[in-house]
This record gives C-alpha cells, structure tokens and sequence, in this order.
C-alpha cells in the first residue's frame, strides 16, 4: 500500500495589493477557495484540447484537482487569476495561477543567489470563444508583477505549442528541462 503523506498547509502571506487590474474590455481579479471548481473545470479542460485526457479521466481530473486547489488556495500555496468581462464579472473566461514551492537556494545569476522559492505557473486556460484577445497575456503579465513583488527566485511552465508564443513575447525563454513520465 502506497502511503501518502499530507503537506503541511503553511499560509502564505503576501504583500500583494488586493486590487483588480481592467483593460477596456476584461478584468482581472485574484481567485478565492470558492473559485476552484472552476479553475479545475478549466485544468481539466486545458488538457482536454491538448489530447492528454478524455472520457471517465477528465471527470477524474476535474474532482481532484477541485479538492487539491481548496486547499493550496486556503494555504497560500497556490495563488491564482481570473479573468472576467468587465460588464459580466460573474463570468469566467480565463484563468492562470501559479503553484509555489520551495526549491534549494541557487543562483539567480552569476551575482545573486534565490532565497529558495519558484513558481510554477499552471491552469493558464482561456475559454475557447474568447481566445486570441490577449486575456492570457494579462493574466501572465499580472503573475510576472506578482512574481517581482515576491521576490520569487523564478517562474517556470510548460508552454504548449499555442501558447509558446505569448510567453515568448513575455520574456520567456526555453531551458534544459527534461522529464521522466513513470508508467504504471
């Protein structure tokens, strides 16, 4: 029997102003513990039109992920985005959120060393009907200014081949990751 340990739930106490960032046409406004169903309906979704998850696995994903963002949300170890219509702000087009975790202290450059945090940027799913009006563009700048003002020591994601252009144009640029799937 596979034993799971439990994360010890440590808040995370941001100096983030709470405030609502609005272009002309969208708004943008931080996610709370009651917004995860939605950003796991969006997760689920997000690898649904990659091809990665289909039939009775997506409603697996979907629940999953539910609980596991309540939680992350309530702990500070998830922070998260979402975009609405400024004249319909109770609905959801997009959304984007990154996953904090402690990471050992390494260089930043040659000169500076991180304090041992990065953030991985995650969920980063617009509705299809409103893609290509630049939401997700927003929702990454708001992380990239949330990310400074934490002193986060990086951001890091998985592009995918749509979205590879838009983080580009944000200052990303590809590393050396390589990844090991475990198959069962």
């Amino acid at each position: 029997m596979k034993r799971v340990e439990e994360k010890q739930c440590r808040r995370h106490k941001d100096s983030y102003p709470a405030k609502e960032v609005a272009s002309e046409v969208f708004q943008i406004r931080r996610a709370a513990a009651h917004d995860a169903e939605i950003i796991a309906w969006h997760r689920a979704r997000m690898f649904q039109d990659m091809g990665d998850v289909s039939g009775a696995a997506f409603e697996i994903l979907r629940a999953k992920a539910r609980i596991r963002l309540e939680q992350w949300i309530e702990c500070g170890d998830y922070v998260g985005w979402l975009a609405t219509p400024v004249d319909k702000t109770e609905m959801i087009i997009a959304g984007a959120g990154v996953q904090l975790q402690p990471i050992l202290p390494r260089p930043v450059n040659r000169s500076i060393i991180g304090e041992g945090r990065q953030g991985t940027i995650v969920n980063v799913f617009t509705e299809p009907q409103w893609r290509r009006r630049g939401i997700a563009g927003l929702l990454i700048q708001e992380i990239i200014l949330w990310s400074k003002n934490e002193q986060l020591d990086r951001l890091i994601l998985h592009a995918s081949e749509e979205g590879r252009s838009i983080y580009e144009r944000l200052g990303f640029i590809a590393g050396n990751e390589m990844r090991f799937v475990a198959r069962s």
